[in-house]
């Protein structure tokens, strides 16, 4: 099947790791141009070669901090002046903080949402006139299953994510008019750098490998994901394959979801 990603070209946030690099990965295997941006300049590099190595169409890495306008500004500006134009966004950049409702200051609380919910917000308001000019495009907005039935002790991310959720809907409402898709992917316990150490402060005792199984055991398909199984649904959304997908909160969490 023909996805129609050849040509296109993509920005993906947080893309020197976990789902952003497995989602770049794939997008430029199916050739289309990539542009990442992450905050750690030697990290992001390294990620670049690696995607580079069985890419079909162009990688460009921008060190950018999301919650700064000016870095993304930067970002969104330096891949649409080197290819003319911009198809896809994927709004990735994230970080898990969870804590009681008492523990959770103000200063966490407007971090998480800088980093979550305005980056979102900034990274497409900057994306979107490009979009219009091209003849449409895709925004994928990667929140978690928690935004939709938040647990105890899950703030601020929770609140964030469902933010996030909630401003998926409303904008594919409102862009729709141009052919601009807007979907999010609600993740669950996904393997990555951040799950890792979480994994070992959790089991000290345990191998990674012994921890992330015990992790997954509460999962109903009995283990955690893997980036590259949301970056395929990533993918597909973004493809030829979700052409009338739009407005779509989709779980990509082994079930492990209350809600779907």
């Amino acid at each position: 099947m023909d996805l129609g990603l050849e040509g296109k070209v993509a920005l993906v946030t947080g893309g020197s790791e976990g789902i952003g690099k497995a989602t770049a990965a794939l997008l430029a295997r199916e050739g289309a141009h990539v542009a990442i941006c992450a905050r750690r300049p030697d990290v992001l590099a390294a990620a670049a070669d690696d995607i580079r190595a069985s890419a079909r169409g162009e990688v460009l890495a921008i060190p950018a901090d999301v919650t700064v306008p000016g870095d993304l500004e930067r970002f969104v500006g330096e891949a649409a002046t080197r290819w003319g134009r911009i198809d896809i966004l994927v709004n990735n950049a994230g970080t898990a903080a969870a804590a009681p409702f008492e523990a959770v200051g103000d200063d966490a609380w407007q971090a998480d949402l800088d980093l979550k919910l305005f980056a979102a917000i900034r990274a497409s308001r900057l994306a979107v006139p490009h979009m219009r000019r091209a003849g449409g495009g895709r925004i994928v907005n990667i929140t978690h299953v928690g935004g939709k039935t938040p647990g105890p002790a899950s703030l601020p991310s929770s609140v964030s994510r469902a933010a996030g959720i909630a401003l998926t809907k409303a904008m594919s409402k409102d862009l729709a008019a141009d052919n601009i898709l807007v979907n999010t992917v609600c993740v669950g316990i996904i393997e990555s750098a951040q799950i890792a150490r979480a994994a070992r402060q959790r089991f000290p005792d345990l191998t990674l490998e012994e921890a992330f199984a015990r992790m997954g055991a509460a999962v109903p398909l009995g283990r955690i994901g893997k980036a590259e199984e949301v970056a395929a649904v990533i993918l597909m959304l973004v493809s030829n394959a979700g052409s009338y997908v739009t407005g779509a909160a989709i779980n990509v969490d082994g079930g492990m979801g209350a809600a779907w």
